[in-house]
């Protein structure tokens, strides 16, 4: 089982956007049984919550499911126990290394790195500019370009 693992600040905005997406994309391409996806965020604010309502509105409004997600904060084995663990910004990749190293074979990467031709960096946080529509479009692009990666790496 290839296991993802989507990760910002407080994971109530772009990670579990990114988790429903991917595991959509995975479930329609009839991946489930080779494919798990997850989220987690570096900070412990919003534990055991569900999504911001903008990412519940904007995952509704295209069909996508957000049952089930409910915010967890990253822990050391994530990073062993994941074959890719995929932040959202700069920052953020910062505060997953203070969580331990990962396994060797470990891919740890940002999700805008699978993007393509595009002058984003990071995924801008929609819990500070309000636009989720703006992440959404940046998480829908780069989980399709993730995807493409894993089928490709085998």
């Amino acid at each position: 089982m290839i296991r993802v693992l989507f990760v910002c600040l407080g994971n109530i905005c772009r990670s579990p956007m990114a988790e429903a997406v991917l595991r959509d994309m995975v479930v329609k391409a009839g991946l489930e049984q080779e494919i798990e996806v997850d989220s987690a965020g570096t900070g412990g604010w919003h534990e055991g919550q569900p999504p911001h309502k903008g990412t519940i509105e904007i995952l509704n409004r295209y069909d996508i499911c957000s049952d089930k997600l409910i915010a967890r904060q990253v822990i050391s084995d994530d990073l062993t126990n994941f074959q890719y663990v995929i932040v959202m910004d700069d920052s953020n990749m910062e505060d997953l290394l203070t969580f331990g190293s990962a396994h060797p074979n470990t891919y740890v990467g940002k999700l805008c790195d699978f993007l393509q031709n595009s002058v984003y960096e990071n995924v801008p946080d929609p819990y500070y500019t309000g636009d989720f529509d703006e992440a959404y479009e940046l998480v829908i692009a780069g989980c399709k370009g993730l995807l493409e990666f894993i089928k490709n790496r085998g």
